[in-house]
Order: structure tokens, then C-alpha cells, then sequence
């Protein structure tokens, strides 16, 4: 074997039978992570590694198999036709790999590794940090990103390198999941000066008289309320003076009396204990929107997502406690 080692042709790559560095199956992952990354230093940054370990491995993977995978320019990056076939292959093994480690260690298996998630600011920063606490403190083997950002839309889980998110509204992309986790009542709302001394207003239709504020993740030009007795629904149109995607500079803009707005029951509740805002239009609700889990299809889960997706699901009844004081 040595004497065939030897006299090899000079071609830039080694043959197949050479011994490398690493193990192949880490060499696979990497692989994976650079074509769906969409460069080698977008794939650096998701496996906490440095762009220049990064391409050893790619190359150290080329050397084992004998092919060019990449195709690379200082501006593009391309697959191979070897690289096409050894992706498609590659992620197949892995998948297998994950399923083949989860079986033989059972279901007692202790999650491990680099947990990747996207909340929604306010959310993110309040009511679950709690239940991630928790998730920290009984898998000790477990890192998590926590990335706050309140566009509902992620273009690619698997590029971005997210393991799941957590989304507020209808989840209406075919391609994931959505475990369904709780619903946020909404109300709505606004501080004493905006009405200028005069009556709370009771009915619907009162409202568009008003200056707005406007969520603009959920409503802009027109509100939908409903009826919490007779269940008949009611479109009001507005005219925001102020929008956002912020449900905190929602809040925020609210105290400081520039205008009504519909938010989240549980945000406002201190604020109407307290006198700040007053509840309008009591009777008349906006839709509760749906709070959900969501993750892209796939053939087999991590376990550090199973074991994520159900202290979530435990801990949402808790997170959500409180926002029917808002209610009364």
C-alpha cells in the first residue's frame, strides 16, 4: 500500500486511501454546514470555530475522498458535481448517524452542544427567560444562543444555522412545524391624557376618533375587535401618528400619552394596575394570536431540541399566568 502511496501522480489531492486528521464524521458536518452556511466563514461563526479551521477540515475531507467538492473565487462559492452528489449523501449519513447515536444511548440520552433559538423581543427578554433557565440547569452539557428579533419571517432555518424559534401569530410557512403552545390576549388601551378628560369609550366604533398607534407586525390602517359576549366582529379604521415592530416601544410611546394601541394583555397589565393606561372599550376584544414552537421538517430531531420543545410546552401555561388581570 505504501509503494502505490508512493508513487501516486502529483495531483493536488491525495488518494482516498491516505490517512487523515479528524474524525470523517466531523469532517461531513463541517461539509454540511459550509454549503447550507453559504461561505466557510458564515459556517465558522455557527460551529464558534475560525474560518481558517474551517477550510483544513473542507480539505482534509477533499483529501479523503480523492474529489474537489468547492469551487471557490474570492466572490462565489459553488458545489462540485462531486461536491452536488456528496452533500445530498453526507446529510443523509448524518441523519442516519443521529438516529443510529439516539437509539443505542435510549431516550435517557443527556443533550449536548450548541442550541440555537429566535424570540421575539419582548418575550424574549421577559417571560421566557425563566423556562431557558431551567432548560440550562437541568442539561448542563447545553450552550444556547438567544437571538431577539421580532420579524416573524425566517427566510432559512437550516442556513442561519437555527434550530427553532419561538413565533407570536399564524404560522403560515408549509415547510415547518408549529406546535402550538398558547394564546396572548389582546387589549386595548391608552394613558388618561389621550382621552382629555372625557369618558372611557365603550363601544367599537368610538375608537377611530382617537390617535393611533400601530403595531405594525399585526394591524396598521384598521383594527379588528370582537364582541366578548355576542361574538360579533368589528373593523375599525385608523390612522396611526406612530408605528412600530416593537411591542416595548409600543408600550412605551403609549405612557407617554401619544395615542391608543392594541397590545399584548400581559405587557400592559402593571400599567393598568397602576393607573397609567386605562382599558378601553372593555367588552370588545382583539384576537388573541397564537404563540407556537416552530422548526423545519426534518427526518430526525437532536435531542437538545426534543428536550428544549418540551420544557417549553410545560413551562407556557406559567409564562402566560397573569394576563387575564388585564381582563377584569
Amino acid at each position: 500500500m505504501s509503494e502505490r502511496q508512493d508513487n501516486a501522480p502529483e495531483t493536488g489531492l491525495s488518494t482516498p486511501s491516505l490517512a487523515i486528521t479528524g474524525d470523517r464524521i466531523e469532517l461531513m458536518q463541517t461539509f454540511v454546514r459550509i454549503v447550507e452556511a453559504g461561505s466557510l466563514s458564515a459556517a465558522a461563526g455557527q460551529m464558534g470555530m475560525t474560518q481558517p479551521t474551517i477550510s483544513r477540515r473542507l480539505q482534509a475531507l477533499e483529501r479523503s475522498l480523492g474529489l474537489r467538492l468547492l469551487q471557490r473565487t474570492t466572490h462565489a462559492m459553488r458545489l462540485t458535481v462531486d461536491g452536488e452528489r456528496c452533500y445530498e449523501q453526507a446529510k443523509e449519513l448524518l441523519t442516519r448517524w443521529a438516529a443510529f447515536e439516539s437509539d443505542l444511548r435510549g431516550a435517557g440520552d443527556e443533550p449536548e452542544g450548541i442550541l440555537r433559538v429566535v424570540v421575539p423581543h419582548a418575550f424574549g427578554q421577559e417571560r421566557l427567560i425563566k423556562p431557558l433557565a431551567d432548560y440550562l440547569k437541568r442539561y448542563p452539557r447545553m450552550t444556547v444562543e438567544w437571538s431577539l428579533h421580532d420579524d416573524r419571517v425566517i427566510q432559512d432555518y437550516i442556513a442561519a444555522g437555527i434550530d427553532c424559534a419561538i413565533q407570536v401569530g399564524e404560522v403560515t410557512d408549509p415547510g415547518l412545524v408549529a406546535i402550538h403552545l398558547s394564546e396572548v390576549p389582546r387589549i386595548v388601551v391608552a394613558a388618561p391624557e389621550v382621552l382629555n378628560g372625557g369618558p372611557v369609550p365603550t363601544a367599537a366604533g368610538e375608537l377611530a376618533a382617537l390617535p393611533w398607534l400601530a403595531l405594525r407586525t399585526y394591524y396598521r390602517n384598521e383594527v379588528s375587535l370582537k364582541h366578548v359576549e355576542s361574538g360579533v366582529v368589528e373593523r375599525v379604521p385608523i390612522t396611526p401618528r406612530f408605528s412600530t415592530d416593537s411591542l416595548y416601544a409600543l408600550r412605551s410611546a403609549a405612557l407617554l400619552g401619544l395615542g391608543a394601541c392594541i397590545g399584548s394583555a400581559w405587557v400592559l397589565a402593571d400599567d393598568l394596575a397602576g393607573g397609567r393606561l386605562l382599558h378601553l372599550t372593555p367588552a370588545w376584544q382583539a384576537p388573541s394570536l397564537p404563540v407556537s414552537l416552530v422548526y423545519p421538517y426534518a427526518r430526525f430531531y437532536p435531542a437538545r431540541l426534543r428536550c428544549f420543545i418540551d420544557i417549553m410546552r410545560q413551562a407556557m401555561p406559567a409564562v402566560l399566568a397573569g394576563a387575564a388581570v388585564a381582563r377584569t
